[in-house]
């Protein structure tokens, strides 16, 4: 959403001259708004952005460890994040809670969004009427007093809040196992949401059987497609959710690599589903990939399972590895990639004119429960 202006702002600085500059031109500028603002500015990029727009930004890595360390920054008066919709909202969650609100006197950090379309593909198939019908439906079978919620990080704040409220929890794909573990050392159930492939491969891990998992599928009937002995067998509810980079990746995919160069690793995102994990050498988040190949000695071949962008970064800064992308065909983030120097520059210039635009504000009465459910998860160890 757009911030509140009254009669006395100038109006806003037009996007549409900025698509037409030069990129040599737009990074000029870009820069130039960061020396004017200096630390009071910090520029998020995500792992998955395009190199040109992460050249820019202060912090990079996965979306809830930039919005962390964004909140936790005394200096920051603003935030622009180069990501998806759902990480400007934990953003605002984290920088805007009461604690550091009170810490600036109630001034609030606004979060910027350079492109209002960047959203999530994911996260745009679960939403909070869908789950609320969900739990009603299950309230019907089994007793949800004993059912955790557990929402990916990769999510509505809505769902966030839905959890908070419900006694649940966030989890990320680097502390997934660790949250169901929690969850269910308090509760006998969780319903994982709106990844199935990370809910699914965490609870193989942990030894969870395949029949104890029911997956839901919120556009079928009754019960999202489920029996009531399967619901009621169930100890873990998954969504029918999946990412649509990682569920790009095939099993066929890994055993091409393994017949070609026997002496492969092969590391994939706990997103891509479970008949590629479980042939994988490892399995973790972008940051456990990111250390496998830091860590690695010179000249070991890879085939990585995971957005193309990060991808090609990895073989541009450890060209003494061989690294191959896992799929045949370009498998990148979409709406991720919407975002580009353009409206990097044109959001930026729009905030230091006084004029913010794309500002993310999550409503007074999400946040707090969305808030809840996120300090549970950095309670678990």
């Amino acid at each position: 959403m757009s911030a509140i202006t009254d009669q006395n702002t100038p109006p806003a600085l037009e996007l549409a001259p900025y698509k037409s500059l030069d990129e040599d031109v737009l990074a000029e500028r870009i820069e130039a708004v960061r020396a004017e603002m200096g630390s009071r500015l910090m520029i998020l990029g995500h792992h998955y952005q395009r190199d040109e727009v992460i050249a820019h930004a202060d912090l990079r890595g996965d979306s809830y460890k930039l919005s962390e360390l964004a909140a936790a920054d005394r200096r920051c008066r603003a935030i622009a994040f180069c990501g998806v919709h759902f990480m400007a909202e934990t953003a605002d969650i984290l920088a805007n809670r009461p604690k550091r609100l009170q810490e600036r006197d109630g001034q609030r950090v606004p979060v910027i969004l350079p492109d209002m379309a960047a959203g999530c593909s994911l996260a745009d198939l679960a939403d909070i009427n869908q789950v609320e019908d969900c739990w009603e439906q299950l309230a019907n079978v089994i007793d949800v007093e004993d059912l955790m919620p557990i929402t990916y990080v990769n999510s509505a704040a809505a769902l966030k809040a839905f959890c908070g409220r419900h006694g649940g929890i966030v989890c990320t794909s680097a502390n997934a196992r660790a949250v169901l573990e929690w969850a269910l050392g308090r509760r006998s159930r969780a319903l994982f949401f709106p990844d199935q492939h990370l809910g699914r491969n965490t609870a193989l891990a942990m030894g969870v059987p395949p029949e104890e998992m029911a997956l839901w599928n919120p556009n079928r009937e009754p019960l999202g497609g489920n029996s009531e002995e399967a619901v009621r067998r169930s100890r873990i509810v998954l969504w029918r959710g999946h990412c649509s980079v990682h569920q790009m990746f095939l099993p066929e995919h890994v055993e091409h690599f393994r017949k070609k160069y026997p002496d492969i690793k092969i590391i994939v995102h706990p997103e891509c589903m479970m008949e590629v994990v479980g042939q994988a050498d490892v399995s973790g988040s972008t940051g456990t990939i990111i250390r496998a190949v830091e860590e690695a000695p010179s000249g070991t071949r890879w085939a990585i399972g995971t957005e193309l962008h990060l991808v090609n970064r990895l073989k541009h800064e450890y060209p003494d590895q061989e690294i191959h992308f896992l799929a045949p065909q370009v498998s990148m983030c979409a709406t991720m990639y919407r975002i580009d120097l353009a409206h990097l520059c044109w959001s930026l210039e729009n905030l230091t004119a006084g004029t913010p635009v794309n500002v993310i504000r999550v409503d007074d009465q999400t946040a707090p429960w969305a808030l809840k459910a996120l300090e549970r998860m950095l309670e678990v160890k």
